[in-house]
């Protein structure tokens, strides 16, 4: 019994400690972004580079996601040089650089390696110049080689920092995905945000996030959710305890990240307040600097939520088609009273 309830404390201190570190997130800067920063390690885990030249440790740091081509540096014009960002040399640079003579060939491996360069990329497998293996050993810049084309590889590595270079924030919540529809269930405590995604899951939908909500602004008005490493596939539910969703309901319950576009905010029913029933104004949430769509659903005995929430998802779907029900509702009504009016009118006449 006292291992068992050493386990649970245990449990919950790493889950406080979470919490807190997301917290920390959460203040880290104005408006609760946080920009981490990715290892030339990491890049070389993630593409399967082969290194070359030098050494990568942690020390070694990528801070944006921008990547250079130095074409106009291998012709000498450093003018607007970015020596911070990841350097990717293909065939036209090499090319032309093989063209140079041999004291031009020295002097640009010599300006194109700079202390604050993380990393230098040669694409398709092509050897290094002994130039720049004489300059990178100097400078203690690390060279790695990949055999995927040059603009290929642009692209994947850009997208790779791009996300993990994102602006980050966490919000209380539970991120599930809907029909291929990322909803962020938001709410105060023992609202029912968890007992809620339990029976969406149970209906054939995926959980994200339990919890706290890890998001990522990928770019303007695209939100990218996940869950913290260590409450990943897992749920609280009050009086049962945490439950591993994977584990009970298979691979097929989970995911590990969703882009989301709903934000549904559940509260206890208020009489005294006027929910929407038409569903013709659009209420907004600014997370970071993206808009999302929020709906507040307010919740009461008797009243089926995750039924409500497939059918905002489903909603949603058919808006992106170009079918809004709540504006054709509204013209049909127009159109109703209008015709009304002219009856009136001419009996009155």
């Amino acid at each position: 019994m006292l291992v068992d309830n050493f386990s649970v404390n245990s449990f919950h201190l790493k889950i406080g400690m979470v919490k807190w570190n997301v917290g920390m997130l959460k203040n880290s800067d104005k408006g609760g972004k946080s920009v981490s920063c990715v290892t030339v390690k990491d890049v070389q885990n993630t593409f399967s580079l082969e290194l070359s030249i030098g050494s990568v440790d942690d020390e070694r740091q990528i801070h944006t996601s921008d990547i250079s081509r130095p074409g106009l540096e291998m012709a000498g014009f450093f003018n607007y040089y970015t020596p911070h960002r990841v350097q990717i040399l293909g065939k036209r640079e090499l090319a032309f650089f093989a063209n140079l003579s041999d004291a031009e060939r020295v002097d640009r491996m010599v300006r194109l390696c700079s202390e604050n360069t993380p990393a230098i990329i040669i694409a398709h497998g092509m050897e290094v110049p002994i130039e720049l293996e004489e300059a990178a050993k100097s400078i203690g810049v690390p060279v790695l080689t990949t055999e995927v084309p040059t603009t290929k590889f642009a692209g994947m590595l850009t997208n790779y920092l791009e996300g993990k270079l994102a602006p980050m924030t966490a919000v209380h919540g539970v991120l599930v995905d809907v029909y291929g529809v990322g909803i962020l269930i938001t709410g105060k405590s023992g609202v029912g945000k968890s007992e809620t995604a339990l029976e969406l899951v149970k209906r054939g939908h995926r959980l994200v996030a339990d919890d706290l909500v890890e998001i990522r602004q990928v770019s303007k008005n695209v939100l990218i959710g996940n869950a913290p490493k260590l409450l990943e596939h897992m749920l609280e539910i009050r009086g049962v305890g945490i439950i591993d969703m994977m584990t009970l309901f298979g691979a097929g319950s989970v995911r590990g990240d969703k882009r989301i576009v709903i934000v549904i905010d559940l509260e206890t029913w208020d009489s005294q307040k006027m929910y929407e029933r038409l569903g013709l104004d659009d209420e907004k949430m600014k997370i970071m600097d993206s808009e999302l769509t929020k709906l507040t659903v307010p919740v009461r005995p008797g009243r089926n939520l995750s039924v409500i929430i497939e059918v905002a998802a489903m909603d949603y779907r058919m808006k992106k088609l170009g079918v809004n029900t709540a504006e054709e509702f509204s013209k049909k009504l127009d159109s109703a009273i209008e015709l009304k009016a002219k009856k009136i009118e001419g009996e009155v006449e």
